[in-house]
């Protein structure tokens, strides 16, 4: 089905990307390439979602220095940015550290983005959108999740679809499972990469996974990474896409690529098939580029 909009909720973040030159020498110094780039998962499937053709919004907040540029980011890429100012908290950071073998750490300071409130989800914007998308990272501190789960009931009550990215296994075992199965119970999709869904499901195998979050979903899409994704519905449906080997230099930010895809494909009327195969290929174009960005459009001059 088309929509005229897909609203995005999520965290702004700073990501500061940190490669080792080789094993960290704790307690002491040790030579890494060290970049910042615009960060959030949130932000990132809006990003991914506009450059598909989709009128996109991003909700979000900010510590009061990062507002224009936070906006011009997001602008960059077709985003139009609905962004709260917080005059207490700065703008979240995200430490992430590359080990030499591609594997991730995070240290997180969500920031301001713990602040967020329903004050600053504009209602008119649910007059005109078809999706509203909820990143998990809104859900997982009490005063942005209470305000996004009564928005997400706004927006069911319109007739918008609601889709959940679980986001982080560690915050989905800090919360817990059954809480977060229970607040975006009957929600249209959720999209779950291969750890959140075991979390989620108690088993590793994702015909188990899918079957039981189908339940509670009316699609679960997978993100399996290197094993391509699978969706599926309580009716027993099965699609499956597969990936293609690329030289990786960046796994942030592959989900929400992916996410970013699948959306504009899926509310366009695509094939699941073609659905799979195009959030896919996103995902493993966004592996060959630092940060969770996409390219940037071309500008035309006038």
């Amino acid at each position: 089905m088309a929509v005229d909009s897909v609203v995005v909720i999520g965290d702004v973040i700073t990501d500061i990307i940190v490669r080792p030159k080789g094993p960290i020498a704790w307690g002491s110094d040790t030579l890494s390439d060290i970049k910042p780039v615009p960060g959030g998962s949130g932000p990132s499937q809006a990003a991914w979602t506009a450059t598909s053709g989709v009128p996109t919004y991003f909700i979000g907040r900010v510590g009061i220095d990062d507002l224009g540029r936070s906006e011009g980011e997001l602008r960059d890429f077709g985003v139009e940015p609905i962004i709260a100012v917080d005059h207490e908290l700065p703008t979240g950071v995200l430490v992430t550290i590359i080990s030499a073998g591609g594997e991730r750490s995070f240290l997180t300071d969500r920031g301001a983005n713990k602040h967020l409130c329903r004050d600053d989800m504009p209602d008119h914007l649910l007059n005109r959108a078809g999706v509203l998308h909820l990143s998990g990272y809104s859900l997982f501190e009490p005063t942005p999740r209470e305000a996004a789960l009564d928005y997400a009931q706004k927006a069911k009550s319109l007739g918008v679809q609601v889709t959940v990215d679980p986001s982080s296994a560690e915050y989905l075992r800090q919360v817990g499972t059954d809480n977060f199965l229970a607040w975006t119970k009957g929600m249209h999709i959720c999209f779950p990469n291969a750890d959140e869904a075991e979390m989620l499901s108690g088993s590793r195998d994702p015909e188990v996974q899918m079957s039981t979050l189908a339940r509670n979903y009316e699609l679960v899409v997978l993100k399996r990474g290197v094993d391509g994704a699978m969706a599926g519905n309580a009716a027993g449906e099965r699609w499956r896409a597969t990936t293609k080997k690329s030289d990786v230099m960046d796994t942030i930010g592959a989900g929400d690529a992916f996410f970013g895809r699948f959306v504009s494909s899926y509310f366009r009327g695509q094939s699941m098939n073609a659905c799979l195969r195009d959030a896919v290929e996103a995902g493993t174009l966004s592996t060959t580029l630092v940060g969770g960005r996409p390219p940037r459009p071309e500008r035309v001059e006038p």
